[in-house]
């Protein structure tokens, strides 16, 4: 985190660093002052989702997501918790997000789990479904913003994985629906993810300052 600061707006903690240093981890890192998006995505029955959001509040996490896919009670399970938590604690609610199809799926990806209508339909109708349960948006791939905008609106958050190309670099690695930094933001993104093009950068801080010079 340290090579990053002033160029990074917040940091990721996805499943493998949570597993290896848990939740002090992330104490430490909101005790620092760094918005921290506890990247988990948790899938799992209402009330077991609740609790794991109810700790995560604790944390000081700033953003976390569920699976949208999960359903509208387990979200809205998930943003009760998060304000009821927030609140009992006396600090900021988190921010809470659903995701829609990862980054990694495609139409046929969805069709071997026996979804056969349109990608885009899939992501617009759980991105739908995440706002009716009171979350604050949706992870989507670039490719899916606008048509996210369009139904959902200018004030509902679209989280933005998959950011590759341009000064992102060409290697896709197992990311399918991609788009570049300033592309992804020009689509409607609110907050883009950039992973593996800065920590596997020779230089991370010179790999961020090339996508914070582009998002310029």
């Amino acid at each position: 985190m340290t090579c990053l600061r002033g160029l990074a707006g917040g940091v990721k903690v996805g499943s493998r660093l949570f597993t290896m240093e848990g939740p002090s981890f992330i104490r430490a890192l909101a005790d620092q002052g760094a918005k921290v998006f506890l990247d988990l995505k948790w899938h799992d029955i209402p009330n077991t989702v609740a609790q794991a959001v109810e700790a995560g509040t604790a944390t000081g996490a700033w953003m976390m997501n569920v699976h949208a896919s999960g359903g509208v009670p387990m979200m809205q399970a998930a943003a009760r918790a998060a304000a009821e938590t927030a609140d009992r604690l006396g600090r900021p609610r988190p921010l809470v997000i659903g995701v829609t199809v990862l980054t990694s799926m495609d139409a046929g990806t969805l069709q071997q789990l026996g979804v056969n209508r349109p990608l885009m339909d899939q992501v617009v109708t759980l991105a739908e479904m995440a706002q009716s349960a009171g979350l604050d948006g949706v992870v989507a791939s670039p490719l899916e913003t606008a048509a996210i905008r369009a139904r959902c609106g200018g004030d509902f958050l679209v989280v933005t994985p998959g950011i590759r190309g341009a000064s992102a670099g060409a290697e896709k690695n197992d990311q399918n629906r991609t788009m570049g930094p300033a592309e992804a933001v020009r689509a409607g993104a609110s907050y883009i993810v950039v992973g593996r093009p800065i920590i596997a950068a020779s230089d991370p801080r010179q790999a961020a300052e090339a996508i914070a010079l582009e998002l310029r």
